[in-house]
């Protein structure tokens, strides 16, 4: 066979479907809004290494260190800045004090100009929020003046939250640690760090997982009106065409619904791209900018979407007899062979087999054999589908009329039925296997804080500046603040900080009134003026060795670079007594000296770092909100902490994010391509339906039976997803050298979530369905 002969079969297909009236337009327009569904996806998934790229660029652009050793001389290209982060209501803010100290000074990414004192620029989505009602904890919070935006250049996504203040004096707090002072924005120290192999692993089956689904519905919408084109496919046989001919002819029907998808994909992306930078999901959100598929991937998409519709109408029509005066798909369909359909998952799982036990100080996966061996599992579920329905529904029989309406027509056209879930049962087997393999290894990536939360759930960091007394009451004057727990830290050296080598022997100082110290040690008795060592300490034990009378020790009370902090002289009294140390709210068993304030020198008073431990009466609206506007009164740079009693990995909840995000994606385009799955399978039973309505039957036993036929396939592909999914996930945690555990609670709801996606589309189709149930549906031209 020619290519030209080729090219004229499929070229008449095309202008079959663009200028065969209603019929073929309709059918042209199902096919593409379909298979554009799906382009619009595969597109945004092309897009989204674009998407990381430039996230990751833009974090690093505007990087500020505060902990460059030393830092800087002061320059008149220099810049003072400190980090001012807070949280609004789950919200994070970022936010940053800036002091130019020259006119060259750097300019922070996406910032025209310095803000001047008491001002400050912000981003789009913070002005916003700053404007809202409800936003007044926030405003007071934020007592500047907004005098301009942030450019994209300066923001991560298009709904972060963030802003630039201007500052004053931050030079003082240079050395303590609460500003630095910089010449530049950026990474100053690039570093390549090897990727953990089990996170390669969740990289690599979540994109299969969530890509998979979308190929499943674009070779499913490239065969909508099947039926039908079949029917006018035997008028070709009439006048002379052959069976070849014939099928060449359909694929370029195909062919046409596929390329107006392409386009109308197109179009679905750009309508989403621009969309994106109005949303937030998961607390990711993007600029449209940063939607730009690679020219290769896209290129790719192009052509395999065409490519594929008329791979899968070539594939389809192999068993159909076409003949002048009919299609011979009416008589009893071939019997469906099982052996070739289990060779794909047997395949997928010899795939996988020699990567049980890899990963972690084993070596790495093998990422072909990944996503091999994942993709023929998943692809099995295509093609055990249409078998399992086959075989199920020739055995079902009796019952009411809907019943039988809907076993009948299954019967007849068991594989439409099963090609509508396919996606579905794809979707949801990779969602249990993803959910168990995160499930699995989820305890490697997270670790235990030691954090007690019932005794305090934030801490605050109040530098040196505001006396601890004040700080104190100010937090317990907050409304919703049940209990406070202040202590003043710094560290004691035997020799001078500032001096060349520092001190030999270190240890820790803690201020505190009685109650706050009893948190801490097992004290013998207590009263303001008390010093005691302590002793049992996890990691600091040098207390003991400097609880020696008349001992000058120094206290830290600036940072450690020489020449340019300050310290207290502080002389060990006699008397100082031992004290046995215990677990305190951080988890810890902690050592030195502690002093309640009676006993602390008084120039040392106002050089604590203050340390405030807050338990919240939860009762109380804003609670926590509150706190942090009391400890930005205090003192701007007061660092309030939210606690938690476990800590994840960023890159492994980075990727559970990015699962979550796709997995809307897809979950949007299942449910719109089964609507139009379902909407094209009713068009095409129009004049049955009618039929049946002229005769009596009742609508509500129509609507009945096609409930019936959504439930019997869907039940059956959820079960053989359930098998799927389990298997994969098993084999998966395997790999992993993880003990195989099902989480039977998180796989019925994926199973029912499935189950919730179908039923809905199905209540959406009875409108239409009901429009279709009149007896003038029977009218024809």
């Amino acid at each position: 066979m020619s290519l030209g002969q080729w090219s004229r079969d499929l070229g008449l297909g095309i202008r079959f479907a663009l200028s065969g009236g209603r019929e073929g337009w309709i059918r042209a327009v199902l096919t593409a809004v379909g298979v554009g569904l799906g382009v619009a996806v595969l597109l945004l998934t092309t897009a989204v290494p674009n998407v990381i790229s430039v996230r990751h660029e833009r974090a690093e652009a505007r990087l500020d260190w505060a902990f460059i050793d030393p830092p800087p001389a002061r320059a008149d290209d220099t810049l003072l800045i400190a980090q001012v982060d807070t949280t609004f209501r789950d919200k994070d803010v970022r936010g940053r004090l800036v002091e130019p100290e020259g006119p060259r000074a750097p300019l922070p990414p996406g910032v025209s100009a310095f803000p001047a004192k008491d001002d400050m620029v912000v981003s789009p989505a913070l002005k916003k929020l700053l404007a809202a009602d409800g936003s007044a904890l926030l405003r007071e919070r934020l007592p500047y003046r907004v005098v301009g935006t942030i450019g994209e250049s300066g923001l991560v996504g298009s709904q972060e939250l963030a802003y630039y203040a201007g500052g004053s004096g931050l030079a003082s707090h240079v050395e303590g640690y609460g500003a630095t002072r910089m010449k530049t924005f950026g990474n100053p120290q690039r570093t390549s760090e090897k990727t953990d192999p089990v996170l390669l692993l969740l990289i690599l089956v979540v994109l299969v997982v969530l890509l998979m689904p979308v190929a499943v519905f674009i070779a499913a919408a490239v065969r909508f009106g099947g039926e039908r084109r079949d029917r006018r496919l035997a008028a070709l046989r009439l006048i002379g065409s052959d069976g070849g001919m014939t099928r060449r002819i359909a694929a370029g029907e195909a062919l046409a619904g596929a390329l107006l998808g392409l386009v109308l994909g197109t179009a679905f992306f750009l309508i989403g791209r621009q969309a994106a930078g109005t949303v937030e999901v998961m607390g990711v959100s993007v600029w449209p900018s940063y939607l730009n598929p690679s020219p290769a991937l896209a290129a790719l998409v192009a052509l395999a979407v065409p490519s594929a519709a008329v791979l899968v109408t070539l594939f389809a029509l192999r068993g159909v007899v076409i003949e002048p005066l009919g299609v011979v798909r009416s008589a009893k369909p071939s019997r469906r062979r099982l052996w070739w359909r289990l060779l794909l998952p047997v395949a997928g799982l010899a795939m996988l087999y020699p990567m049980i036990g890899q990963g972690r100080g084993n070596g790495e996966f093998n990422e072909y054999l990944v996503v091999g061996g994942v993709l023929l599992l998943l692809v099995g579920i295509t093609a055990l589908l249409p078998w399992l329905v086959e075989k199920v529904v020739a055995r079902l029989g009796a019952g009411g009329v809907a019943w039988q309406l809907a076993v009948r027509r299954l019967q007849l056209s068991s594989g439409t039925a099963a090609r509508m879930v396919n996606g579905v049962a794809v979707a949801v087997a990779g969602a249990i296997a993803l959910q168990m393999l995160f499930a699995g290894v989820e305890s490697d990536y997270t670790q235990a804080t030691g954090k007690d939360v019932r005794l305090a759930q934030m801490q605050v960091t109040v530098p040196h500046g505001p006396s601890l007394a004040k700080s104190g009451q100010a937090f317990a004057d907050t409304p919703g603040v049940r209990k406070v727990t202040l202590l003043g830290e710094e560290y004691l050296g035997d020799k001078s900080w500032q001096s060349k080598d520092g001190p030999d022997v270190s240890t820790e100082l803690t201020v505190g009134d009685c109650t706050a110290l009893r948190e801490l040690a097992k004290l013998p008795s207590c009263k303001d003026g008390d010093l005691f060592v302590l002793t049992g300490s996890e990691y600091s034990t040098e207390g003991p060795k400097l609880n020696v009378p008349g001992k000058k020790l120094y206290m830290e009370t600036g940072g450690s670079f020489p020449g340019r902090s300050t310290e207290t002289v502080w002389t060990v009294p006699a008397g100082v007594r031992q004290a046995q140390s215990i677990e305190d709210m951080t988890g810890q068993r902690r050592g030195g000296f502690l002093l309640t304030p009676g006993a602390l020198p008084e120039e040392a008073a106002t050089k604590l770092r203050g340390q405030l431990y807050l338990s919240f009466d939860e009762s109380v609206p804003d609670a926590f909100d509150r706190a942090r506007n009391t400890a930005a009164r205090l003192d701007p740079l007061a660092q309030p902490m939210n606690w938690s009693s476990t800590r994840e990995d960023v890159k492994f909840s980075s990727i559970r994010t990015g699962l979550l995000v796709g997995s809307a994606c897809v979950l949007l385009l299942i449910g719109a391509s089964l609507l139009v799955s379902q909407l094209e399978q009713l068009r095409e039973r129009k004049k049955l339906l009618s039929a049946l309505v002229a005769f009596g039957t009742r609508r509500r036993t129509l609507g009945l039976s096609v409930l019936w036929q959504t439930a019997v396939p869907i039940a059956l592909g959820l079960l053989l997803a359930l098998t799927v999914g389990l298997t994969l996930g098993a084999v998966l945690l395997k790999m992993t050298s993880t003990t195989v555990r099902v989480d039977w609670g998180s796989v019925l709801a994926m199973t029912g979530f499935g189950a919730a996606i179908v039923a809905l589309v199905t209540l959406l189709s009875l409108p239409p369905l009901l429009r279709l149930m009149r007896p003038d549906g029977l009218r024809t031209e």
